[in-house]
């Protein structure tokens, strides 16, 4: 029994480490990452151990997520862990992994879970910079296609002088079609230089690279 007890327990930390790799869409403007968790072989049955086995997944996933979120990149240079020095920043960050939400969960017939968990993007945004006042000036577009710009995707781009949430795609989508078209004149450290017309800081700017 505690040979069988012990190779659980293996085979448990081996399947967190397969886990731990978080990935990043940047046209979707989402952090994901994956998280397993076994079924507790005690259970009496998989429904009894679904529920525990569910939770562990997502703080599996919560985990992957948290450990890698410091490699991404800010807009201008450097890297999310540069910021998180700073105790209101890393509590931000900290609540945006906590307030991960569930993209995709696939129930194993042994009461086992595979759970994919995301933050978006925005909420890294807003963590570094505060959360965003609402004015009686978001009356603007709701999505805003800005092109021609040669910069790598990162958080924190300003366009125009606004700051508000970004997307990067190769092409404009469909899904955003009719939306009013910006041409980037140039990019400089985290500014993208455009004349953003009516577009304010609750836009969604889908940024057309180059």
């Amino acid at each position: 029994m505690r040979a069988a007890r012990l190779l659980v327990a293996l085979v448990l930390g081996l399947a967190m480490s397969a886990a731990a790799n978080a990935d990043v869409d940047w046209g979707k403007g989402l952090v994901t990452a994956p998280g397993i968790g076994l079924a507790d072989r005690q259970a009496p049955n998989p429904a009894v151990a679904r529920g525990p086995s569910r939770r562990r997944a997502e703080d599996a996933a919560r985990a992957a997520l948290a450990r890698q979120l410091a490699a991404l990149p800010i807009a201008g240079g450097g890297t999310l862990a540069a910021k998180l020095s700073d105790p209101a920043i890393k509590a931000r960050v900290d609540a945006a992994v906590a307030g991960a939400f569930t993209v995709s969960a696939e129930p194993e017939t042994d009461g086992s879970w595979n759970v994919t968990m995301a933050v978006p993007v925005e909420a890294l945004r807003q963590a570094l910079t505060g959360p965003r006042a609402l004015t009686a000036s978001d009356a603007g577009p709701a999505v805003a296609i800005v092109e021609g710009v040669s910069a790598p995707p990162a958080i924190g781009y300003t366009i125009g002088g606004i700051a508000a949430a970004t997307v990067f795609l190769k092409e404009a989508p469909t899904w955003a079609k009719g939306a009013p078209r910006i041409k980037a004149k140039s990019v400089k450290a985290d500014l993208i230089d455009a004349d953003v017309g009516k577009a304010t800081a609750a836009t969604l700017f889908v940024i057309v690279t180059k």
